[in-house]
């Protein structure tokens, strides 16, 4: 609705989880290479955690591009990993390719797990599992089913890699069990942008749509800045509202009192 008066191409707040909008933070950089680092080392597990909103989940999109790109790997991703142990392990054996009757026991479908596995690795590929919002996990039956997949090795190799993505809880559930806390060879705290990484962020997302000339007064950036305390996901929300309040108004640029204005609705 408000492009063509911002001059945009699309629009550049939306929260969908897109690997072109990932602004490359000092932050969110140490974050991919940490995940990238466990793939390529083929270490057995790995753990990203961040408060709601931060971008771990870009950041896992980014890291599935990045993959796909070397045509080296294999990758299952869990976007939604609320069930139990044996649907859990059903959901991944599908996304590897096997066909899996609904029937089927746990110990089999183990059996076509390791069996996939093994076939990827014949082909030269490594398997990557990504759970994400791994923190809604329940129950210790589910961690430990997730903790027995990295038994599954060959000639001393892990067959696939796991990458644990949540907020900050989901370190407290891995903590309670020692042999999977030792198991995660690589992790990482992802925190909220500075006030410098805010501003960039902004035009980052501007420029990627299409408008490299600043939209905001540095006020706005300001209140932005105040308001969201560096969480990628309220600047979006803020920003988003501020364009359609300014293209409803008609202004040409965004300013404090609109920023302060739409936050209201956001009971930010």
């Amino acid at each position: 609705m408000y492009l063509a008066h911002w001059q945009l191409k699309e629009k550049p707040f939306e929260n969908a989880a897109d690997p072109r909008f990932l602004f490359r933070s000092e932050k969110h950089e140490e974050a991919l290479n940490r995940l990238l680092y466990a793939v390529r080392e083929k270490k057995g597990a790995a753990m990203l955690c961040g408060v709601y909103g931060c971008g771990k989940t870009l950041i896992a999109e980014a890291l599935k591009e990045e993959l796909s790109n070397t045509g080296r790997y294999r990758t299952v991703h869990l976007i939604n990993p609320l069930t139990d142990n044996v649907d859990l392990l059903r959901e991944i054996a599908v996304q590897l390719g096997a066909a899996v009757d609904p029937a089927l026991p746990k110990t089999d479908i183990l059996r076509v797990i390791k069996e996939e596995l093994e076939t990827n690795a014949n082909d030269g590929k490594n398997t990557v599992v990504i759970v994400d919002e791994a923190q809604v996990l329940e129950g210790r039956s589910v961690m430990e089913e997730l903790r027995m997949l990295l038994n599954f090795q060959r000639n001393g190799e892990f067959l696939l890699t796991l990458l644990l993505v949540g907020q900050p809880e989901l370190k407290e559930k891995i903590n309670q069990s020692k042999q999977f806390q030792q198991r995660i060879a690589v992790s990482y705290a992802l925190g909220p942008l500075s006030a410098q990484e805010t501003a960039d962020y902004i035009q980052h997302r501007l420029n990627t749509a299409g408008r490299s000339t600043p939209l905001f007064t540095l006020e706005a950036f300001r209140a932005i800045i105040q308001l969201s305390g560096g969480i990628p996901r309220r600047i979006n929300h803020l920003c988003d509202l501020a364009l359609m309040a300014g293209y409803a108004g008609g202004m040409q640029v965004l300013d404090q009192p609109v920023i302060l204005d739409v936050s209201k609705d956001l009971e930010l």
